[in-house]
């Protein structure tokens, strides 16, 4: 959670995570399955991984996801 709290309030994180994510991520100690879910930005899995939907928000929308479009991936309802 702490790496998806730098990328949503920091300008360099999130330019970070956007253009040199795998850098990014190596610099936290994560498990593979949390390294994975944020790597691949899937929302549902991290989401059910415990992370909190306010922080998951702010990167759906930097990544271009509409509310309903992020709130149907949380539930799982979206493929």
């Amino acid at each position: 959670q702490k790496l998806l709290f730098h990328v949503n309030r920091d300008r360099q994180g999130r330019a970070r995570f956007l253009d040199e994510r795998e850098r990014l991520v190596a610099e936290y100690e994560l498990t593979e399955d949390e390294r994975r879910a944020v790597l691949e930005a899937d929302f549902h899995t991290l989401y059910q991984m415990g992370v909190h939907s306010l922080l998951l928000g702010p990167l759906a929308a930097t990544l271009g996801l509409s509310f309903p479009e992020y709130l149907a991936i949380l539930r799982g309802t979206k493929p």
